[in-house]
């Protein structure tokens, strides 16, 4: 029988779904495969004789960015491996693309092999792929014409390796566009290397890309003559399945209908299909090139299975959405022959259900039907891929429980005011409460906010509130005091509690100590004293052991610019005069905390310097020096640059100190090289460094405040960030962090994508504070406040005292007015403390695919001339439909969507 292929019925489907899938191949390769080994004689054969093993190939491990196209491919028989492998990286010869093609198209039924004898003379090719070639000739996926001009004088035709070019056409003629690819033979395609694309290319290539099939590599180039490789063929023709109506012996999709003992069950065509699965089966999902597990298969949902006997050999999750319709409703009554019945609006409807029917309530926990009360709101599923639409589930969405349990914590939520619980039974459930829920723990009423996830309790709810909660175990919890003692082994630890009461608590082994401007703090940097210790904040565990000692605030008294007397080494006694020269005599310990012009101060290296008349800085409570610093450099605002005179003045606090210079002292500013003090201006805050004997200015260095974007942290403490897309980078380990709430957090806690204000001392990074960034939608605005709705639902109303910035379209404008409804933003701290909206760009798009590994996904372009059509994705990009939040790879071919950005960097998608 003679074979006519129907170019618009079959071609069209399959091609234009494998190109969709191929012709963006990157530099990073993205979406080929296909099928050979070498034989005995040398010659490139197409694996006739070789199925591919149970346990797959050898060289296509777990993981492998093409995994999961050659496995399904494999089990489909549509390529096969040699002795265990498939030599993904191989390149693909033009004799294996037909075939290939021709085998996905299930066409080997059509295969003659009298038809062999009408090759031309010069496309040799192996005798396995004499009858592909000639269907393929006859089919006019390939020009008989256009390759009796291929040189075959160093490889012969049917093992040239196929380009990049040929593909295309050999695809585009498949669709039955031959024609409107050569009326666009004359254009330029728009690629850097447009004059290497054969003039008889150009079109094809137009064409491909004005389709969205086709896509350039790096640099803006289409790379004409690059090869495909096995993966890379077999990750295109297995991504063009899902478009084509091509069905193969082994492979079944249906709807799940049952998940148990190790079996799948499908519906297909109104028929109950069982394959056996267990634990080699490989499990994926339609739009992830990584293995998934066998709980990402829901009931209800789509999915192929590739497998014969009975036997999963391959799953896929072709459709993660289930496949069900809901009906809401007011619960009257069970009947009588398996059925409820239930009032819709002021209709009253009946309902069947069956043994394989679940019954939840509003907590997605299993009940009986005799559980749901009269009055219940309920929500009745039943599945629609077949005509009897049974029902697979009852839920109860709201219901008036009372009920005592014991349990444990799973959640407090004190903005919803809600607890999740897992009772005794195992189920978790949550409940609201109220102003008036009791908490004890051993007869003492405690907190919410001591409420901690695991902590076991016995509770009581009342109208579905809860209204009783009893601890049976300690919890951890947070009390203040004064400290008065460290225990002399440090195990104990003595306070008096806000009160006026003296307790004693025992230390964990190794307690978090944290102090506002000490990294790395330890027992030994706390101060203990009866009516002076530090003010701190203890947490305590559940065995009522101190765990964290945070101290928030300090007594110590201040005392500046006093002047060296004299210093003893032997008993530590350091006598100075204060600027009223007035003695004190104070004593200095290990405790004390010392600053002088070096990164690592020891007290041994300050000795060598409190001679007479050296300056110091110092804090103390009774006689105990608390710090000392020695007076390297005055911190305050310029006054006066007296450059004739050579003199700077500096206002410090309520003094002004003038500092003479002998020679230019250095400027340091940052980000400005060659500064000279005509940078200088007055109102500027600075740090101005005295020489080593305290008289003369030595350097200026202006404070100065920026704002970044973390991209990265380094080693040893190093930071890259961004600002306004160009990136810097710089070491924070001397700086003091403070995290978005004002408490001290170290380097390591920093993470890409904090925006951070640092403050410099001209160059050097002295503080790093993480700046909030709230991501919502305006919902309403006025001249003092704004309504945000965040991407977490949550919706709270700002209002904005002082000065605002409004960035919006390139422009800076200073009212809140100038913010619209609907209007997505970045809400922010500004360096000058404003608070500052960012309007996020706008765009509107058709998708066309997600690149997981480079994090950013493509859209169709407008025109061939089109370049902006992929786009980077945030860190935590908001994707959903309406209030229905989605993934990213939720998103489908030709999905209509709503881009917003921010520096050309995706933060929400709105489906439509």
């Amino acid at each position: 029988m003679t074979f006519k292929y129907n170019h618009t019925s079959h071609s069209k489907k399959v091609v234009s779904a494998v190109l969709a899938g191929m012709m963006a191949l990157s530099a990073g390769g993205a979406a080929m495969a296909a099928e050979s080994t070498e034989t005995g004689q040398g010659q490139t054969a197409a694996i006739t004789n070789t199925a591919a093993p149970t346990g797959l190939f050898s060289d296509i491990k777990v993981g492998y960015w093409a995994e999961k196209h050659v496995y399904k491919l494999a089990y489909q028989g549509i390529l096969l491996g040699n002795n265990g492998l498939f030599r993904p990286g191989d390149a693909v010869t033009q004799q294996e693309a037909v075939t290939m093609a021709i085998r996905f198209m299930n066409q080997e039924g059509q295969l003659n092999t009298d038809t062999a004898a009408a090759l031309p003379t010069n496309m040799e090719v192996g005798n396995y792929f004499k009858p592909y070639v000639a269907l393929a000739l006859q089919l006019g996926l390939i020009d008989k014409t256009e390759e009796s001009t291929v040189d075959v004088s160093k490889t012969s035709w049917g093992q040239k390796p196929a380009s990049r070019e040929w593909i295309t056409k050999l695809l585009i003629r498949s669709l039955d566009k031959d024609a409107e690819a050569k009326a666009q033979n004359n254009q330029s395609t728009g690629f850097a290397d447009n004059a290497s694309i054969s003039e008889s290319g150009k079109g094809y290539v137009n064409l491909a890309v004005s389709l969205d099939l086709a896509k350039g590599v790096e640099g803006n180039k289409f790379n004409p003559t690059g090869s495909v490789t096995r993966a890379q063929l077999a990750t295109f023709f297995s991504r063009g399945e899902s478009l084509t109506d091509t069905t193969y012996p082994n492979t079944t999709t249906g709807y799940v209908t049952g998940l148990k003992d190790g079996q799948i069950t499908l519906v297909v065509d109104g028929k109950a299909v069982n394959f056996t699965v267990n634990s080699s089966t490989p499990y994926f999902t339609k739009d992830s090139e990584t293995r998934a597990s066998a709980t990402d298969v829901k009931l209800y949902t789509k999915v192929m299975v590739v497998g014969s006997a009975g036997g999963a050999s391959y799953v896929e999750v072709v459709d993660a959405t289930p496949q069900v319709e809901s009906v809401e409703g007011t619960f009257a009554r069970s009947l009588s022959g398996n059925k409820i019945g239930i009032f819709v609006g002021e209709n009253y409807e009946t309902y069947s259900y069956d043994e394989a029917t679940a019954f939840i309530d509003q907590n997605g926990n299993a009940i009986k039907l005799s559980d749901i009360t009269a009055d219940s709101i309920i929500e009745v599923q039943r599945e629609t891929f077949s005509t009897d639409k049974k029902t697979v589930a009852i839920r109860v969405k709201s219901g008036i429980v009372n009920k005592s349990d014991n349990g444990v914590i799973a959640e407090v939520s004190t903005s919803g005011k809600t607890i999740k619980l897992v009772n005794a039974a195992g189920a978790t459930e949550q409940f609201a409460y109220n102003d008036n829920l009791l908490i004890t723990y051993q007869n003492r009423i405690i907190s919410v906010a001591d409420l901690k996830a695991g902590s076991a309790v016995k509770y009581t709810v009342k109208d579905s509130v809860l209204q009783t909660i009893t601890l049976s175990q300690g919890v951890e919890q947070s009390v203040r005091g004064t400290l008065v003692e460290i225990g002399g082994n440090q195990s104990t630890l003595t306070f008096k509690r806000e009160g006026g009461s003296l307790e004693a608590k025992l230390l964990t082994e190794k307690p978090e100590v944290i102090i506002n401007g000490i990294q790395d703090a330890t027992l030994n940097d706390l101060i203990t004293d009866a009516t002076n210790g530090d003010q701190v904040e203890l947490s305590l565990n559940s065995d009522d052991q101190v765990t964290r000692i945070q101290v928030i605030g300090r007594q110590m008294e201040p005392m500046n610019g006093v002047t060296v007397v004299s210093y003893n080494s032997k008993t530590k006694v350091l006598t100075v005069l204060d600027n009223n020269k007035k003695p004190f005599v104070f004593t200095l310990d290990e405790k004390t905390k010392l600053d002088y012009n070096t990164t690592k101060p020891t007290l041994a290296g300050l000795e060598s310097i409190l001679n007479d008349g050296r300056k110091l800085d110092l804090t103390y409570v009774g006689t105990r020096a608390l710090s000392v610093k020695v007076i390297y450099k005055y911190e305050g605002t310029i006054s006066n640059i007296d450059t004739t005179g050579r003199k700077i003045s500096v206002l410090s606090g309520n003094q002004t100190i003038t500092v003479p210079y002998t020679t230019l002292p250095t400027v340091e500013i940052y980000n400005k090289s060659g500064a000279s003090l005509g940078d200088l201006k007055i109102g500027d805050k600075v740090t101005v460094t005295l020489g080593a004997n305290q008289d003369v200015v030595q350097k200026v260095s202006l404070n100065t405040v920026a704002q970044f974007e973390v991209v990265a942290l380094e080693a040893n403490s190093r930071i890259r960030v961004k600002s306004d897309l160009l990136t810097s980078q710089f070491y924070v380990d001397q700086a003091v962090l403070t995290g978005e709430s004002g408490q001290t957090i170290t380097p390591s806690q920093l993470t890409a994508g904090n925006l951070i204000n640092v403050t410099f001392e001209g160059a050097t990074p002295k503080a790093v504070q993480v700046v909030k960034r709230t991501l919502a939608e305006v919902t309403a605005v006025d001249a003092s406040s704004v309504t945000l709705k965040q991407f977490n639902g949550q919706t709270e109303t700002v209002s904005v005292s002082g000065s605002v910035k409004v960035v919006k379209s390139g422009s800076t404008l200073t009212s809140l007015t100038s913010l619209t409804v609907g209007d997505r933003v970045e809400m922010t701290k500004d360096t000058d403390n404003s608070t500052r909206f960012r309007v996020l760009t706008v765009m509107s798009k058709q998708f066309w695919s997600y690149d997981g590994v480079g994090n950013q996904i493509l859209v169709k372009r407008e025109t061939t001339a089109d370049t902006n059509y992929r786009f980077a994705l945030g860190s935590s990009v908001f994707v959903h439909q309406g209030d229905n939040t989605l993934s990213v790879q939720s998103l489908r071919d030709n999905d209509n969507i709503v881009l917003y950005l921010l520096n050309n960097v995706i933060l929400e998608i709105q489906k439509q």
